[in-house]
């Protein structure tokens, strides 16, 4: 056991050092060679120019993990060998692809939907998709969705240092304690994936808490969006379907989805609700998100990052119980666990109504 909690250690150290690294080398090369076109430089929340080159460090991280798998359990079987993961890695460099291009000549909307569909189908077509309603297409229109939902849910959250980052992390924490309540304590590529992912998100956010140094970027939202969409299905979504004797499992896996991804959840349906009241299309960009309204409330950016900081430590926590009270076949109480997704929902909405900001009323 002691063995295996180190081999996760140093994954996670390794992601995040890797990630460190990697991003100091990419603001160098910003500062020292100049940026080839005005996109590689994002002006965000604060009107100030930084790299959006932080996101590759993620991407970098992922390859890494894979090979460094491959060498320290040289006996398991090769990886490209899981159809799984074959989906998850030709996706994932799709998205990333995408992104990165999207970074430097702004692709079309239309091109990022085909592509973040394209992944979804992916998904589906190497067996990786939600077990909701046991009907394949059913599931894997479903499963397309999902993919989409959550690629443009973090990319729009994407909006204020440390974020999307903070919120990732929770997630990603998330699915692995839940991985690790529903099935023995084992070292796998899953778990390796996401720990050292995990640390490199960990890495990132060091430059990336206010004030930041640089951004993820397109790069960085779409691949960790489809990174954490992956294994928030796999992990989250079908939490439910490892015990089929349980009443109604498959949906108590959506409750605790949506409580583990409570932040960007309550941000994308607070700023869509918003943006149609006000008849504007809800996928223009804009600063009527829940951390900028928190901002108008008073708070210093900082400040609104702890308020993140909190929503996703408490989100992790009331998800795994779901998990942990499900496996116990223990007394669920659903409504309580709803109230707090609710709750949390009301109090950010409410907040953008009572202060709209300059450019919302």
């Amino acid at each position: 056991m002691l063995i295996k909690i180190l081999q996760l250690l140093g994954f996670a150290v390794g992601g995040a050092l890797l990630a460190v690294m990697c991003n100091v080398l990419l603001l160098h090369f910003s500062k020292t060679l100049g940026i080839r076109n005005k996109n590689d430089v994002v002006i965000r929340w604060s009107n100030e120019s930084k790299p959006s080159l932080g996101g590759v460090s993620f991407f970098v991280v992922f390859v890494f993990a894979a090979i460094a798998y491959s060498i320290v359990f040289s006996e398991a079987p090769n990886i490209f060998q899981n159809k799984q993961y074959v989906g998850l890695f030709t996706a994932g460099s799709l998205a990333f692809l995408m992104g990165l291009a999207d970074d430097a000549y702004n692709t079309r909307p239309l091109i990022k939907l085909f592509v973040q569909i394209l992944c979804g189908v992916l998904f589906v077509a190497t067996d990786s998709s939600i077990d909701l309603f046991h009907v394949f297409y059913l599931d894997a229109a479903l499963t397309v969705i999902w993919v989409v939902v959550v690629m443009n849910s973090l990319n729009m959250l994407d909006n204020m240092d440390g974020i999307t980052g903070t919120t990732v992390f929770f997630i990603l924490v998330s699915c692995i304690l839940a991985s690790w309540i529903v099935f023995p304590f084992n070292i796998n590529i899953w778990i390796l994936m996401m720990v050292s992912v995990a640390g490199a998100v960990f890495g990132f956010l060091t430059m990336n808490i206010h004030p930041s140094k640089l951004f993820m970027g397109d790069a960085g939202s779409q691949f960790i969006g489809l990174f954490v969409a992956f294994f928030g299905m796999k992990f989250l979504w079908n939490v439910g379907s490892a015990d089929p004797s349980d009443l109604h499992p498959s949906w108590i896996g959506v409750l605790v989805t949506a409580i583990a991804f409570t932040p960007a959840a309550v941000d994308t349906l607070t700023v869509f609700i918003n943006r149609i009241k006000r008849g504007q299309s809800p996928m223009v960009g804009g600063k009527d998100h829940t951390t900028h309204h928190l901002v108008y409330a008073g708070l210093s950016d900082r400040k609104v990052w702890l308020v993140f900081v909190l929503i996703g430590a408490l989100s992790t926590m009331l998800a795994i119980a779901m998990v942990h009270l499900m496996t116990l076949k223990a007394y669920l109480p659903i409504t309580f666990f709803l109230a707090y997704l609710i709750f949390v929902f009301i109090i950010l909405y409410r907040n953008t109504i009572k202060y709209p900001g300059p450019s919302n009323k």
